[in-house]
């Protein structure tokens, strides 16, 4: 994928990881680079499973990387701190 593809995966991908998981997002800036990692961990996952990682922007790629972004936030919060609300 393109950077751009990326870029644009892992803002739709960390905020609804973030809406998930604390209810309230992590500023913009931070929604993309979790998203993002997200992504990657989503399609790292994926792969050790059998099924593609992230291929686009394109539903399934969103819903991986909506999983690993979900998993990375939940070890953020744990990392930092922070409580689920």
């Amino acid at each position: 994928m393109s950077i751009i593809a990326w870029l644009v995966v892992g803002l739709i991908a960390g905020f609804i990881g973030s809406k998930i998981v604390n209810r309230s997002g992590e500023g913009l800036v931070l929604d993309i680079v979790l998203g993002v990692v997200g992504a990657v961990v989503g399609g790292f996952l994926f792969n050790m499973f059998g099924a593609s990682g992230a291929t686009g922007i394109n539903l399934y790629s969103i819903l991986v990387a909506v999983v690993g972004s979900v998993i990375v936030l939940v070890i953020y919060h744990a990392v930092t701190g922070r409580r689920r609300v």
